[in-house]
């Protein structure tokens, strides 16, 4: 069966997640998910690209809480979903393993099932997690922010992206989908350990 093994928020784009337990799915991704994003004196806003001492901030919620964020500052798309048996299948043509946090999705699947076949994530076009629903968007481009440690707020060399590059090339260097909440998903929560469905796509 496969199971959601970690949610993940990013309250600050750029800066540093938060491991959340029970959480509410909002049409527009996880609540308080990259709600604010850091911004220079020149008006131009900051990433890890160009400045990757920002995962070493760590972000914290207000005691009173916040409004769920919007994901208005999301790269692409609401939802970053990865599951564990591609980043093992990656773990196992580097000479040393990577954890999860090299690559920053909100949602990290495991377990037996479709979940157990690396990038398996690629082929799924519809995900129900409890009563949330999760519709895919696009493949998850990798960018210079997965060779940064997001520990040290360092740059660490070439990897992943070398290794990536030499099987994963047709599928631009992806280790994992970008989703888009569906109606359904307006109310609905999720937690570690809730149950990872594939639907099939609907047809038009």
């Amino acid at each position: 069966m496969a199971e959601v093994l970690e949610l993940v928020r990013y309250p600050v784009k750029g800066c540093a997640g938060t491991s959340v337990g029970d959480t509410l799915l909002t049409p527009a991704g996880l609540a308080h998910d990259r709600s604010f994003m850091v911004i220079g004196e020149d008006g131009v806003y900051r990433t890890q690209r160009r400045h990757p001492r920002l995962a070493l901030i760590r972000p914290a919620l207000a005691a009173d809480g916040w409004m769920p964020g919007t994901s208005g500052y999301a790269d692409s798309s609401a939802v970053h979903l990865l599951t564990r048996s591609s980043l093992a299948l990656l773990d196992q043509r580097l000479a040393e393993p990577l954890p999860m946090s090299r690559f920053r999705p909100n949602i990290v699947v495991g377990g037996d099932g479709w979940a157990a076949e690396p990038h398996a994530e690629d082929r799924a076009r519809r995900i129900t997690i409890d009563g949330a629903e999760l519709g895919y968007a696009k493949l998850a481009v990798r960018c210079a922010v997965t060779l940064v440690d997001q520990e040290t707020g360092t740059r660490q060399g070439k990897e992943p992206l070398r290794t990536l590059a030499s099987y994963r090339r047709a599928a631009p260097l992806t280790g994992s989908g970008s989703w888009a909440p569906g109606p359904r998903t307006a109310g609905g929560r999720g937690r570690p350990g809730a149950r990872c469905r594939v639907r099939p796509s609907r047809t038009r």
